[in-house]
Protein backbone atom coordinates (compact mmCIF):
# COMPACT_ATOMS: atom_id res chain seq x y z
CA UNK A 1 0.00 0.00 0.00
CA UNK A 2 1.12 3.32 -0.69
CA UNK A 3 2.56 5.62 2.32
CA UNK A 4 0.41 8.56 0.94
CA UNK A 5 -1.41 9.75 -2.25
CA UNK A 6 1.27 11.26 -4.43
CA UNK A 7 0.32 14.65 -5.43
CA UNK A 8 -0.26 14.73 -9.18
CA UNK A 9 -0.69 18.32 -11.43
CA UNK A 10 -2.12 17.97 -14.73
CA UNK A 11 -1.08 19.94 -18.28
CA UNK A 12 -3.32 20.04 -20.71
CA UNK A 13 -6.96 20.09 -20.61
CA UNK A 14 -8.08 19.14 -24.39
CA UNK A 15 -10.44 16.67 -25.09
CA UNK A 16 -8.61 13.54 -23.22
CA UNK A 17 -8.05 15.13 -20.18
CA UNK A 18 -11.41 13.97 -18.33
CA UNK A 19 -11.04 10.64 -18.55
CA UNK A 20 -7.75 11.16 -16.28
CA UNK A 21 -9.07 13.37 -14.17
CA UNK A 22 -11.96 11.23 -12.91
CA UNK A 23 -10.01 8.15 -12.64
CA UNK A 24 -6.94 9.93 -10.70
CA UNK A 25 -9.14 11.80 -8.66
CA UNK A 26 -10.62 8.33 -7.13
CA UNK A 27 -7.37 6.74 -7.39
CA UNK A 28 -6.00 5.65 -3.53
CA UNK A 29 -2.62 6.36 -4.85
CA UNK A 30 -3.17 9.76 -6.17
CA UNK A 31 -4.54 13.16 -5.52
CA UNK A 32 -4.46 15.62 -8.45
CA UNK A 33 -4.26 19.03 -6.63
CA UNK A 34 -3.72 21.17 -9.64
CA UNK A 35 -4.56 21.81 -13.27
CA UNK A 36 -3.52 24.24 -16.15
CA UNK A 37 -3.64 24.99 -19.73
CA UNK A 38 -3.02 27.73 -22.22
CA UNK A 39 -6.28 28.82 -22.52
CA UNK A 40 -7.43 29.18 -18.71
CA UNK A 41 -11.09 28.63 -18.87
CA UNK A 42 -10.13 24.92 -19.55
CA UNK A 43 -8.62 24.55 -16.76
CA UNK A 44 -11.13 26.36 -14.62
CA UNK A 45 -13.85 23.98 -16.05
CA UNK A 46 -12.17 21.13 -15.67
CA UNK A 47 -10.94 21.92 -12.51
CA UNK A 48 -14.86 22.69 -11.28
CA UNK A 49 -15.92 19.54 -12.70
CA UNK A 50 -13.71 16.87 -11.11
CA UNK A 51 -12.87 18.44 -8.00
CA UNK A 52 -9.22 19.52 -8.55
CA UNK A 53 -8.07 21.90 -5.70
CA UNK A 54 -6.83 24.65 -8.35
CA UNK A 55 -6.58 25.69 -11.90
CA UNK A 56 -3.23 27.27 -12.34
CA UNK A 57 -1.04 28.65 -14.94
CA UNK A 58 1.76 26.24 -16.42
CA UNK A 59 4.87 27.94 -14.78
CA UNK A 60 2.81 28.04 -11.37
CA UNK A 61 2.26 24.36 -11.29
CA UNK A 62 5.68 23.51 -12.06
CA UNK A 63 6.65 25.81 -8.91
CA UNK A 64 4.47 24.24 -6.53
CA UNK A 65 6.89 22.06 -4.40
CA UNK A 66 4.06 19.73 -3.00
CA UNK A 67 3.47 18.41 -6.76
CA UNK A 68 5.55 15.19 -7.05
CA UNK A 69 4.42 13.52 -10.87
CA UNK A 70 3.28 15.60 -13.56
CA UNK A 71 0.99 14.74 -16.08
CA UNK A 72 1.36 15.26 -19.54
CA UNK A 73 -1.93 15.57 -21.53
CA UNK A 74 -0.85 18.52 -24.46
CA UNK A 75 -0.48 17.73 -27.81
CA UNK A 76 2.51 15.60 -29.72
CA UNK A 77 4.72 18.60 -30.54
CA UNK A 78 4.66 19.70 -26.83
CA UNK A 79 5.24 16.29 -25.14
CA UNK A 80 9.10 17.14 -25.08
CA UNK A 81 8.76 20.94 -23.53
CA UNK A 82 6.65 20.24 -21.04
CA UNK A 83 8.69 17.52 -20.04
CA UNK A 84 12.04 18.70 -19.82
CA UNK A 85 10.22 21.81 -18.05
CA UNK A 86 9.11 19.53 -15.50
CA UNK A 87 12.51 17.38 -14.83
CA UNK A 88 14.00 20.98 -14.34
CA UNK A 89 11.62 21.39 -11.67
CA UNK A 90 12.77 18.65 -9.87
CA UNK A 91 9.44 16.82 -10.87
CA UNK A 92 8.60 12.90 -12.55
CA UNK A 93 6.61 13.49 -15.44
CA UNK A 94 3.67 11.45 -17.29
CA UNK A 95 3.78 11.74 -21.03
CA UNK A 96 0.50 11.16 -23.46
CA UNK A 97 1.98 9.30 -26.18
CA UNK A 98 3.88 9.30 -28.19
CA UNK A 99 6.74 10.42 -25.27
CA UNK A 100 8.16 12.53 -27.20
CA UNK A 101 8.56 12.90 -31.07
CA UNK A 102 12.09 12.46 -31.81
CA UNK A 103 14.91 9.82 -30.41
CA UNK A 104 16.64 12.80 -29.57
CA UNK A 105 14.30 14.66 -27.22
CA UNK A 106 13.71 10.72 -25.84
CA UNK A 107 17.03 9.68 -25.17
CA UNK A 108 17.79 13.24 -23.88
CA UNK A 109 14.38 12.86 -21.13
CA UNK A 110 15.41 9.66 -19.55
CA UNK A 111 19.30 11.02 -19.59
CA UNK A 112 17.94 14.05 -17.50
CA UNK A 113 15.28 12.36 -15.56
CA UNK A 114 18.30 9.98 -14.47
CA UNK A 115 20.59 12.49 -13.48
CA UNK A 116 18.08 13.95 -11.44
CA UNK A 117 17.04 10.24 -9.79
CA UNK A 118 13.06 11.27 -11.28
CA UNK A 119 10.79 8.84 -12.85
CA UNK A 120 9.53 8.97 -16.35
CA UNK A 121 6.67 7.18 -17.71
CA UNK A 122 3.79 7.70 -20.14
CA UNK A 123 0.85 6.16 -22.03
CA UNK A 124 -0.52 4.01 -23.12
CA UNK A 125 -1.46 2.00 -20.03
CA UNK A 126 -4.08 0.23 -21.93
CA UNK A 127 -1.53 -2.77 -21.61
CA UNK A 128 -2.59 -3.07 -17.90
CA UNK A 129 -6.40 -3.35 -18.85
CA UNK A 130 -8.16 -6.74 -18.13
CA UNK A 131 -8.10 -7.28 -22.03
CA UNK A 132 -4.55 -7.39 -22.57
CA UNK A 133 -3.30 -8.76 -18.79
CA UNK A 134 -5.92 -11.73 -19.98
CA UNK A 135 -3.92 -12.37 -23.08
CA UNK A 136 -0.52 -12.24 -21.26
CA UNK A 137 -1.37 -14.94 -18.97
CA UNK A 138 -2.68 -16.58 -21.48
CA UNK A 139 0.62 -16.97 -23.32
CA UNK A 140 3.11 -16.97 -20.03
CA UNK A 141 0.57 -19.71 -18.83
CA UNK A 142 1.51 -21.85 -22.49
CA UNK A 143 -1.81 -21.98 -23.45
CA UNK A 144 -0.48 -21.04 -27.46
CA UNK A 145 3.17 -22.56 -26.97
CA UNK A 146 5.74 -20.68 -28.29
CA UNK A 147 4.65 -17.27 -29.83
CA UNK A 148 6.25 -17.39 -33.30
CA UNK A 149 4.33 -14.31 -35.05
CA UNK A 150 1.70 -11.74 -34.79
CA UNK A 151 -0.57 -8.89 -36.50
CA UNK A 152 -1.66 -5.60 -35.25
CA UNK A 153 -3.97 -3.72 -37.78
CA UNK A 154 -5.37 -0.30 -37.01
CA UNK A 155 -7.24 1.53 -40.29
CA UNK A 156 -9.48 3.84 -40.30
CA UNK A 157 -10.07 7.05 -42.47
CA UNK A 158 -8.93 9.56 -40.46
CA UNK A 159 -9.99 11.35 -37.05
CA UNK A 160 -11.11 15.36 -38.93
CA UNK A 161 -14.64 13.84 -38.77
CA UNK A 162 -15.22 13.48 -34.90
CA UNK A 163 -12.60 15.80 -33.09
CA UNK A 164 -12.89 19.06 -32.16
CA UNK A 165 -9.41 20.02 -33.01
CA UNK A 166 -8.08 17.66 -35.35
CA UNK A 167 -5.30 19.59 -37.29
CA UNK A 168 -2.33 17.83 -35.26
CA UNK A 169 -3.21 14.40 -36.37
CA UNK A 170 -1.81 15.48 -39.81
CA UNK A 171 1.58 17.34 -38.60
CA UNK A 172 4.79 15.82 -37.02
CA UNK A 173 4.28 13.30 -34.32
CA UNK A 174 0.68 12.50 -35.47
CA UNK A 175 -0.44 10.21 -38.46
CA UNK A 176 -1.58 6.88 -38.07
CA UNK A 177 1.75 5.11 -36.62
CA UNK A 178 2.41 7.82 -34.26
CA UNK A 179 -0.89 8.20 -33.04
CA UNK A 180 -2.59 4.63 -32.47
CA UNK A 181 0.99 2.98 -33.27
CA UNK A 182 1.87 3.23 -29.65
CA UNK A 183 -1.17 1.67 -28.11
CA UNK A 184 -0.76 -1.82 -31.15
CA UNK A 185 3.37 -2.14 -30.61
CA UNK A 186 3.41 -1.23 -26.84
CA UNK A 187 0.86 -4.25 -27.19
CA UNK A 188 2.99 -6.43 -29.07
CA UNK A 189 5.68 -5.34 -26.81
CA UNK A 190 3.95 -6.37 -23.90
CA UNK A 191 2.59 -9.66 -25.48
CA UNK A 192 5.74 -10.71 -27.15
CA UNK A 193 8.82 -8.89 -26.20
CA UNK A 194 11.00 -6.07 -27.32
CA UNK A 195 12.25 -5.89 -31.32
CA UNK A 196 15.59 -6.03 -32.60
CA UNK A 197 14.86 -5.13 -36.10
CA UNK A 198 11.66 -3.60 -38.82
CA UNK A 199 11.26 -3.07 -42.16
CA UNK A 200 8.65 -0.39 -43.28
CA UNK A 201 6.56 1.27 -46.42
CA UNK A 202 5.28 4.81 -46.28
CA UNK A 203 2.45 6.33 -47.89
CA UNK A 204 0.14 9.56 -48.49
CA UNK A 205 -3.14 9.19 -50.13
CA UNK A 206 -4.29 12.81 -50.16
CA UNK A 207 -2.29 16.22 -49.23
CA UNK A 208 -4.82 17.36 -48.01
CA UNK A 209 -7.70 16.98 -45.33
CA UNK A 210 -10.99 18.96 -45.57
CA UNK A 211 -12.40 18.45 -41.64
CA UNK A 212 -16.10 17.93 -41.30
CA UNK A 213 -16.23 18.15 -37.54
CA UNK A 214 -17.23 21.17 -34.87
CA UNK A 215 -16.22 23.64 -34.54
CA UNK A 216 -13.60 23.60 -37.10
CA UNK A 217 -15.84 22.39 -40.17
CA UNK A 218 -14.68 23.52 -43.16
CA UNK A 219 -11.15 24.15 -42.31
CA UNK A 220 -8.54 22.93 -44.91
CA UNK A 221 -5.56 20.70 -43.57
CA UNK A 222 -2.29 20.12 -45.81
CA UNK A 223 -1.06 16.54 -44.29
CA UNK A 224 2.65 16.52 -43.47
CA UNK A 225 3.24 12.93 -42.33
CA UNK A 226 2.86 9.64 -43.79
CA UNK A 227 -1.00 8.56 -43.20
CA UNK A 228 -0.51 4.65 -44.32
CA UNK A 229 2.41 2.98 -42.70
CA UNK A 230 2.93 -0.48 -43.18
CA UNK A 231 5.89 -2.47 -41.27
CA UNK A 232 7.27 -5.65 -40.58
CA UNK A 233 9.09 -6.64 -37.12
CA UNK A 234 11.67 -8.89 -35.49
CA UNK A 235 11.44 -9.58 -32.13
CA UNK A 236 14.32 -10.67 -30.02
CA UNK A 237 12.82 -13.99 -29.15
CA UNK A 238 12.61 -14.81 -32.96
CA UNK A 239 8.76 -14.01 -33.79
CA UNK A 240 7.67 -11.88 -36.49
CA UNK A 241 5.44 -9.12 -36.85
CA UNK A 242 2.96 -7.64 -38.97
CA UNK A 243 1.85 -4.01 -38.35
CA UNK A 244 -0.66 -2.05 -40.52
CA UNK A 245 -1.32 2.11 -39.24
CA UNK A 246 -3.65 4.01 -41.89
CA UNK A 247 -5.82 6.65 -42.01
CA UNK A 248 -6.28 6.27 -45.46
CA UNK A 249 -8.60 3.00 -45.41
CA UNK A 250 -12.89 4.10 -45.75
CA UNK A 251 -13.25 0.01 -44.66
CA UNK A 252 -11.82 -3.33 -43.78
CA UNK A 253 -12.33 -6.71 -42.21
CA UNK A 254 -8.79 -7.44 -40.21
CA UNK A 255 -8.39 -8.30 -36.84
CA UNK A 256 -7.06 -5.92 -34.23
CA UNK A 257 -4.29 -7.88 -33.60
CA UNK A 258 -3.43 -11.64 -33.06
CA UNK A 259 -0.97 -14.09 -32.03
CA UNK A 260 0.37 -16.99 -33.48
CA UNK A 261 1.72 -19.61 -31.29
CA UNK A 262 2.64 -23.53 -31.77
CA UNK A 263 0.25 -24.61 -30.09
CA UNK A 264 -2.88 -22.19 -31.62
CA UNK A 265 -3.45 -18.68 -32.02
CA UNK A 266 -5.03 -15.73 -29.80
CA UNK A 267 -7.53 -13.36 -30.67
CA UNK A 268 -6.63 -10.25 -28.76
CA UNK A 269 -9.08 -7.41 -27.95
CA UNK A 270 -9.04 -3.55 -29.23
CA UNK A 271 -5.62 -2.44 -27.85
CA UNK A 272 -7.19 1.16 -27.27
CA UNK A 273 -9.67 -0.29 -24.68
CA UNK A 274 -8.85 -1.78 -21.41
CA UNK A 275 -11.56 -4.60 -21.41
CA UNK A 276 -12.80 -6.85 -24.79
CA UNK A 277 -13.28 -10.29 -26.15
CA UNK A 278 -10.58 -12.22 -25.44
CA UNK A 279 -10.53 -15.74 -27.91
CA UNK A 280 -8.00 -18.64 -28.66
CA UNK A 281 -8.19 -21.13 -31.14
CA UNK A 282 -5.99 -24.14 -30.22
CA UNK A 283 -4.69 -26.85 -32.94
CA UNK A 284 -6.67 -28.58 -35.26
CA UNK A 285 -9.88 -26.89 -33.53
CA UNK A 286 -12.24 -25.46 -35.90
CA UNK A 287 -13.61 -23.16 -33.31
CA UNK A 288 -12.60 -20.00 -31.55
CA UNK A 289 -13.71 -20.24 -27.60
CA UNK A 290 -14.10 -17.40 -25.76
CA UNK A 291 -11.98 -17.13 -22.60
CA UNK A 292 -13.01 -15.28 -19.31
CA UNK A 293 -10.97 -12.55 -18.05
CA UNK A 294 -8.58 -12.65 -15.35
CA UNK A 295 -7.47 -9.48 -14.58
CA UNK A 296 -9.68 -6.43 -13.57
CA UNK A 297 -9.70 -2.57 -14.85
CA UNK A 298 -12.04 -3.98 -18.00
CA UNK A 299 -13.47 -0.24 -18.01
CA UNK A 300 -11.73 2.66 -19.17
CA UNK A 301 -9.02 2.86 -16.60
CA UNK A 302 -6.48 5.79 -18.35
CA UNK A 303 -3.87 6.81 -15.25
CA UNK A 304 -3.66 3.49 -13.58
CA UNK A 305 -0.31 2.95 -15.58
CA UNK A 306 0.23 6.56 -13.61
CA UNK A 307 -1.05 5.01 -9.98
CA UNK A 308 1.35 2.28 -10.71
CA UNK A 309 4.45 5.34 -11.07
CA UNK A 310 3.45 6.84 -7.93
CA UNK A 311 3.29 3.67 -5.57
CA UNK A 312 6.97 3.28 -6.92
CA UNK A 313 7.11 6.58 -6.09
CA UNK A 314 6.29 5.35 -2.61
CA UNK A 315 8.26 2.19 -2.84
CA UNK A 316 11.70 2.86 -4.79
CA UNK A 317 12.61 -0.14 -5.64
CA UNK A 318 9.25 -1.11 -6.71
CA UNK A 319 9.25 -1.60 -11.29
CA UNK A 320 6.39 0.48 -12.76
CA UNK A 321 5.24 -1.00 -15.63
CA UNK A 322 4.35 2.06 -18.26
CA UNK A 323 8.08 3.14 -18.01
CA UNK A 324 10.13 5.78 -19.78
CA UNK A 325 11.86 2.63 -20.93
CA UNK A 326 8.95 1.07 -22.66
CA UNK A 327 7.63 3.99 -24.09
CA UNK A 328 10.88 5.25 -25.84
CA UNK A 329 11.38 2.07 -26.89
CA UNK A 330 8.14 2.01 -28.49
CA UNK A 331 9.34 5.40 -30.14
CA UNK A 332 11.78 3.85 -31.46
CA UNK A 333 10.36 1.15 -33.17
CA UNK A 334 8.03 3.27 -34.91
CA UNK A 335 10.56 5.95 -36.33
CA UNK A 336 11.84 2.44 -37.53
CA UNK A 337 9.81 2.42 -40.37
CA UNK A 338 10.08 5.60 -40.57
CA UNK A 339 13.62 5.07 -41.85
CA UNK A 340 13.51 1.99 -43.14
CA UNK A 341 10.97 3.39 -45.73
CA UNK A 342 13.25 6.24 -46.54
CA UNK A 343 16.32 3.56 -46.51
CA UNK A 344 14.82 0.72 -48.80
CA UNK A 345 16.16 -1.94 -46.68
CA UNK A 346 15.61 -3.24 -42.87
CA UNK A 347 17.04 -1.00 -39.90
CA UNK A 348 18.00 -2.57 -36.39
CA UNK A 349 16.25 -1.16 -33.44
CA UNK A 350 19.14 0.14 -31.53
CA UNK A 351 16.66 0.52 -27.74
CA UNK A 352 15.91 -2.35 -25.18
CA UNK A 353 13.53 -2.56 -22.99
CA UNK A 354 12.13 -5.47 -20.66
CA UNK A 355 8.87 -6.69 -21.04
CA UNK A 356 6.94 -4.88 -18.77
CA UNK A 357 5.72 -6.77 -15.55
CA UNK A 358 2.43 -8.17 -15.49
CA UNK A 359 -0.54 -7.33 -12.98
CA UNK A 360 -1.12 -10.35 -10.52
CA UNK A 361 -4.45 -12.16 -11.77
CA UNK A 362 -7.60 -11.41 -9.38
CA UNK A 363 -6.60 -7.82 -8.10
CA UNK A 364 -9.69 -5.50 -7.93
CA UNK A 365 -9.87 -2.71 -10.16
CA UNK A 366 -7.36 0.07 -8.97
CA UNK A 367 -5.18 -2.53 -7.29
CA UNK A 368 -1.86 -2.88 -8.44
CA UNK A 369 -0.03 -5.33 -6.36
Amino acid sequence: MADARVKIGVIGCGAICGIYLQNLTKSRYTEVVACADLLPERAQVAAQKYGVARACTVRELLDDPEIEIVVNLTIPKAHADIAFQAVEAGKSIYNEKPITITREDGKRLLREAKAKRLLVGGAPDTFLGAGLQTCRKLIDDGMIGKPIAATAFMLCHGHESWHPDPVFYYKAGGGPMFDMGPYYVTALVHLVGPVKRVAGMTGRAFDERMITSEPKKGTIVTVDVPTHVAGLMEFDNGAIGTVIQSFDVWAHNLPRIEIYGTEGSLSVPDPNTFGGIVKVRLGASKEWVEKPLTHGNAQNSRGIGIADMALSLCKRRRKYRASGELCYHVLDVMQGFYDAAEKGRSVPIKSKCPKPLPLPAGLADGELD
